[in-house]
């Protein structure tokens, strides 16, 4: 602002509204006179208008051009003119901020982080280290940015809580969140509110006291234009004046600029119109002036300073000197050294909004970087992975992106809050996609988790089973069924598998135990079966069928007589089926007669045992061969339609003919057998009934 630019002056200064008064009215009249035309050119006008209508256009298109050159040099002397305003303004409002309290000049000596990238944590530990070393009334700015920054990342961190939580199936409303972070920047802030409040609490008693007294100074000062008595007295007490005024102390940073625009204002009139001694006067007013040319040139010189912020505190301070610590000059200089000093703020404010145009070019580099993030993010959100290890990846994805979102830096103020909004939806849209995926993978897990249950409960059910045939098949098929059965929640997982493994060892172990021990007999078996095979090698046909089939006989009992043997030696059977049915050929026994033979010995085993199970899993096994050989008969009669037209003759013809016979009796065979179990079954239990019925009559008769 202009050092000439001053409140309205009061009563005391009518001498100079006079004479201004004056001068300003004087101007009208001389137009007035100026601007009257006689009548003969009044007449002269008239007879030759209709002549100089062209150059009456011509007249009135220079008047336009000069309008409007009057009016666009206005317009940039009005601009410059802001601009100056601005910038001195600038100046007045940092200063009366430190006027309040010279502690507050550390404010700008305290380095301003880049909050925006720092986390919750670090926020947190740097509000704890300015609340502890600096003055409360220096970090106010950096409080206030610090709390800005928190408050985003809280609440963004806590809608991914809330997110989670009802994507575990909680309620909205039920949602609560203890946050030990969130905790200890409460804490921390509530110190710093504390701390400030009692600092401002003192302070604006002082401020407002300090108020009244440098308000009353310049009631002293004003009444010294009307003081009755000597100069050099009053003089004194003028410089009195100035030194209480220079150690009155701070006032309300509102009041600032107004108390000290109008104690200079008063100043001047004291110097401008008030009988003084010329020499003292000349010689305040020539000290003043060197001393402002000294502030103007140290002004004037900051433009070759590097470092813009301190150049920056540096016209601040010289601006605070010229108007706290220097009075006025001569009314014919005041004009000229206060342009000056202004033309050299006005070059810092040029320099500063250059810088400032830099930084937001610069935040226009960072918005595009974040614009780039948000959107891979989106991108991520809408493609969310449809297993845990691509959800994984895609989690490590978006905080790479996150930290890449805050290192970005600032973005122009005015998208600020949009950028933040974009990006805060993005991460949510993210997070809800993966929730909702691992929602659905819980209740698939939970659906695994009962099919591994029932699982367990048949293998529970068949470890202590004696039936090895049926629970031996059983429990691999049910240990398949498990490696097919994805994941179980985390927390059952280990308990159910050690459940169920410890089910399936039981039995194998169990199974193995009984092995170990069978073997020995099986081995046993196997030495008897050998010394059979040998008398049967050595065994010779008599010549008398009937007698011949009765030691054959003897011998295919005792074969079947002898149990189990290891597997690894089942190759002995085929050699005495080998050797059994030669001697059947001898005899003229043919093949399917020589199976009923045999099979009538295990007739008789299966009668002996009482065994309705074992009964009835040779009738289903006779059954399955019966249909096997049908499906196979109907087969290779099929086959031999395609050899509809080849010769009887054929080798592909007659053995397939072969094949149809051999089945065909087999079949036959099979039937006969189930016969003959049938036959032995209705005999077993017309006897068992028999048996049931004399018992039955014991009882009446006893």
């Amino acid at each position: 602002m202009n050092e000439k630019e001053l409140p309205l002056q009061p009563a005391d200064d009518q001498n100079i509204q006079s004479e201004s008064t004056d001068k300003l009215q004087e101007k009208p009249a001389a137009t007035e006179t100026k601007a009257e035309p006689s009548g003969e050119l009044e007449q002269a006008s008239e007879t030759i208008e209709p002549k100089a209508t062209h150059q009456e256009d011509a007249a009135d298109d220079l008047e336009e051009v000069n309008h409007n050159t009057t009016e666009s040099a206005t317009n940039k002397l009005t601009k410059q003119n802001n601009e100056q305003e601005d910038a001195v303004s600038e100046i007045d409002e940092e200063n009366a901020e430190d006027a309040e309290d010279e502690a507050n000049k550390k404010r700008h000596e305290i380095p301003m982080l880049d909050y925006h990238s720092m986390s919750m944590e670090n926020l947190v530990g740097e509000l704890q280290r300015l609340v502890k070393n600096e003055k409360v009334q220096a970090i106010n700015k950096h409080v206030s940015d610090i709390k800005h920054e928190f408050d985003l990342k809280y609440q963004e961190f806590l809608e991914h809580k809330k997110e989670e939580f009802i994507a575990n199936g909680g309620n909205e409303i039920d949602f609560r969140y203890n946050s030990v972070t969130k905790r200890q920047f409460n804490e921390v802030y509530g110190e710093y509110r504390e701390k400030k409040n009692q600092y401002y609490k003192n302070l604006e008693k002082n401020l407002k006291e300090n108020l009244e007294n440098r308000l009353g100074i310049i009631e002293e000062l004003k009444g010294l234009v009307n003081v009755d008595e000597d100069m050099n007295t009053t003089y004194k007490h003028f410089k009195e004046l100035q030194e209480r005024w220079r150690t009155a102390g701070p006032v309300p940073r509102a009041n600032y600029n107004d108390v000290w625009r109008t104690y200079h204002h008063h100043v001047e009139i004291f110097y401008d119109f008030l009988h003084l001694n010329r020499e003292l006067r000349d010689l305040d007013f020539k000290h003043n002036l060197e001393e402002k040319i000294k502030l103007v040139e140290r002004a004037e010189a900051l433009e070759n300073e590097p470092d813009l912020n301190k150049a920056f505190r540096e016209l601040q301070t010289l601006h605070k000197i010229w108007k706290e610590d220097i009075g006025p000059v001569a009314k014919e200089e005041r004009e000229g050294i206060w342009e000056r000093f202004s033309k050299a703020t006005k070059a810092m404010h040029g320099r500063r909004q250059a810088h400032f145009e830099q930084l937001e070019a610069l935040f226009e580099e960072n918005l595009k970087q974040k614009n780039e993030i948000i959107c891979k993010i989106k991108a991520i959100a809408e493609n969310i992975s449809t297993n845990h290890r691509g959800i994984q990846g895609q989690i490590k994805d978006i905080e790479s992106l996150r930290e890449a979102f805050f290192k970005a830096g600032k973005v122009p103020q005015k998208v600020n809050e949009a950028t933040w909004s974009a990006f805060k939806n993005a991460v949510r849209d993210f997070n809800r996609g993966k929730n909702a995926f691992y929602k659905n993978l819980k209740k698939e897990q939970h659906d695994n988790l009962e099919k591994k249950r029932a699982l367990l409960n048949l293998a529970l059910s068949l470890k202590d089973s004696e039936d090895h045939d049926m629970a031996t098949p059983e429990m691999k098929r049910i240990q398949n069924e498990w490696k097919k059965i994805g994941h179980v929640p985390r927390k059952y997982s280990d308990k159910i598998w050690k459940e169920f493994k410890a089910a399936c060892n039981h039995y194998f172990d169990r199974i193995h135990s009984e092995r170990n021990a069978s073997q020995k007999e099986e081995l046993e078996n196997f030495e008897k079966k050998s010394a059979c095979l040998a008398r049967l090698r050595e065994f010779q046909l008599s010549g008398e069928k009937d007698k011949d089939l009765g030691e054959i006989k003897k011998f295919i009992a005792e074969w079947k007589s002898l149990g189990h043997i290891p597997f690894n030696k089942k190759h002995i059977n085929a050699k005495f089926n080998k050797i059994i049915d030669a001697l059947f050929k001898k005899l003229d026994v043919n093949k399917q007669e020589s199976e009923l033979l045999k099979y009538g010995d295990k007739i008789k085993q299966l009668a002996n045992s009482d065994n309705e199970r074992a009964i009835g899993n040779e009738r289903t096994f006779i059954k399955r061969k019966i249909n096997e050989s049908k499906d196979e008969i109907r087969q290779l009669e099929t086959n031999l339609q395609f050899f509809s037209n080849a010769s009887e003759d054929s080798p592909v013809v007659q053995d397939v003919v072969k094949k149809i016979d051999r089945q065909k009796e087999a079949l036959e065979t099979w039937k006969t057998k189930l016969k003959n179990l049938n036959i032995m079954e209705n005999k077993i239990q017309r006897e068992a009934e028999a048996a049931e019925n004399a018992s039955e009559n014991t009882s009446e008769e006893e």
